[in-house]
């Protein structure tokens, strides 16, 4: 990422950061839930096109928003707080932070606020004028994608099996809505423990339509927390989605998952070194794109 960027924001815009971690702060503050969608949002970002913030951009004549692909609609959330802080860091310095940097910074600075680790973040992204819900629909992954599908999603995007193991202990926060995980808790499979799926079936019935956006926790032990416990789930057999579960399933991946599960701070670093990683993925430099004004339309 362009190192001259990185001190042209900071130096033209010193309070920008600052501006960030209030907005973010406050608003998880008010919805634990908040720091999981900010930082999903990111990784929905980063997976299509780069960290370009375009899956802010809303429909228009020219642009087929990525917030109504299969994954995003109904789903993704965040964008508010995202345009909030957009809204403060123009009214200091307008036209200098992109809605690309602001989204690395607070999925952060979201991280940080319910008791993650921290990491220096790279600026310098510059915002695409342009979106493609075909490619969100083909590049994201999903709840339902077997394990090989997942390396290969991560692997196309420079991410390798740790990193992709790492990032999904982001799973330690937020929800999942009952459509995502109806199939695997009423399938009597031998990967989920019995009592866990009892429980989860409790507000999520079997048949389709009926409380598909019932929401449960992806972490049921520390669900506000974003910590190690997802792995120790994953072990025990309770991971709420497929997706999850397949990292600990007679694996290659299935010893990093012991590995965290006894090692919170390795799993802390390895963490933040794969946030950084992700947020490197095929930025818009120097004078591509633009700094939108507005997060959800083109200049």
């Amino acid at each position: 990422m362009a190192v001259d960027d990185f001190f042209h924001r900071i130096c033209t815009c010193p309070n920008a950061l600052s501006t960030i971690r209030t907005a973010i702060r406050r608003a998880v503050s008010s919805e634990r839930r908040m720091a999981a969608s900010l930082i999903r949002l990111h990784f929905h970002d980063c997976f299509v096109q780069g960290c370009d913030a375009s899956i802010m951009l809303d429909n228009s004549p020219s642009i087929d928003s990525e917030k109504f692909s299969f994954v995003n609609n109904n789903s993704i959330r965040g964008f508010e707080v995202i345009d909030g802080a957009k809204s403060q860091v123009e009214s200091i310095c307008p036209g200098v932070v992109s809605c690309a940097d602001i989204a690395a910074v607070a999925a952060r600075d979201a991280s940080v606020a319910v008791g993650g680790p921290s990491w220096t973040v790279r600026l310098g992204r510059r915002d695409s004028t342009k979106a493609s819900r075909s490619l969100a629909d083909s590049n994201i992954p999903r709840a339902t994608n077997s394990f090989s599908e997942l390396i290969d999603m991560f692997s196309r995007k420079g991410l390798s099996e740790r990193d992709m193991v790492a990032l999904s202990g982001s799973h330690s926060i937020g929800q999942a809505r009952c459509v995502t995980f109806r199939a695997r808790i009423h399938d009597n499979s031998s990967d989920i423990d019995g009592g866990f799926a009892t429980t989860r079936r409790r507000s999520c019935p079997s048949t389709s339509g009926d409380g598909d956006n019932n929401l449960a926790p992806l972490d049921l032990v520390t669900p506000n927390s974003l910590d190690n416990s997802y792995f120790r789930n994953l072990i025990q057999r309770r991971g709420l989605l497929q997706s999850d579960q397949v990292l600990f399933s007679g694996q290659s991946t299935d010893s990093i998952v012991t590995d965290y599960s006894r090692n919170p701070s390795l799993f802390s670093s390895d963490f933040a070194a794969a946030m950084l990683r992700m947020g490197d993925i095929e930025p818009l430099t120097g004078s591509q794109g633009e700094i939108r004004r507005v997060c959800s339309v083109v200049n």
